[in-house]
């Protein structure tokens, strides 16, 4: 639904003040772009199968939750606080269905092991080639085995972290962001912030690059791809090596 900013500021005014019904179904119809949008790109990592219009159901509930807990009086945009909540409600949507086979899970956890021994070993990020080899597969199985498990990787990037502080969890995704992003001083003083932030910074270039376009500026994997000049389908194993970095590096954030 269309409507002019100065509408909107009223029509948010109006429901924070009376919890108007009507005033309600107007935001959540403006903000269902929003929506659409954050289903399609958590569906680029998912098998065909998954019905996009479960995705669509769990984010509108995210979306309901955004608008009634905003608070007009923050200095932050609805759009940025409404994201983090409704593809928080997709993947906790999705983690309900537990439809990621055991079999995944071992392959991730096989792939993490071998990654972090080889990083021990050759005190440096190994190269595709390298983890390949160490799993005695083919460089294409590797690939495929990444494609495999990228599923996987995105729920772990949706987990909260406990920071020991009162501020509400955080999720792992919330710290890989724009370096210049206002972030609670408590956080930065945390060793838990400390870890995350050398994790990030021990990617390789790409890979770093690959993560900060993608969750940072919002490009989708196409797009991605122009940019480094690959295939969209290298964006995603390139992605995925990248995560499975992070989660050889913080293993201890996981249970899986």
């Amino acid at each position: 639904m269309d409507m002019s900013k100065d509408d909107l500021t009223t029509i948010w005014q109006e429901f924070k003040d009376t919890h108007n019904a009507k005033a309600r179904e107007k935001l959540i119809e403006h903000y269902i772009p929003l929506v659409q949008y954050l289903v399609g790109r958590v569906a680029i990592h998912l098998p065909d199968n998954v019905d996009t219009h479960d995705l669509l159901s769990y984010g509108i509930f995210g979306l309901m939750d955004a608008i009634d807990k905003y608070d007009l009086g923050r200095d932050i945009k609805f759009e940025t606080y409404a994201s983090t909540r409704i593809r928080g409600a997709i993947i906790d949507g999705l983690r309900s269905t537990d439809w990621i086979p055991r079999s995944v899970r071992s392959r991730a956890r096989e792939v993490n092991k071998v990654t972090r021994e080889l990083e021990n070993k050759l005190g440096r990020s190994p190269s595709d080639q390298e983890v390949a080899v160490a799993l005695d597969m083919s460089l294409p199985k590797y690939y495929e085995t990444l494609e495999q498990i990228r599923t996987l990787n995105l729920l772990s990037l949706d987990d909260t972290i406990n920071t020991g502080s009162d501020s509400e969890p955080i999720r792992l995704i919330d710290t890989i962001t724009d370096e210049n992003s206002q972030v609670d001083s408590d956080l930065l003083e945390s060793e838990l912030m400390e870890e995350l932030a050398r994790a990030v910074d021990e990617l390789p270039e790409r890979e770093r690059l690959v993560i900060s376009l993608y969750y940072h500026d919002g490009l989708t994997l196409k797009e991605i791809g122009h940019v480094l000049e690959v295939s969209e389908s290298r964006v995603c194993q390139i992605h995925a090596k990248a995560i499975n970095f992070l989660r050889s590096r913080l293993k201890w954030l996981w249970n899986d």
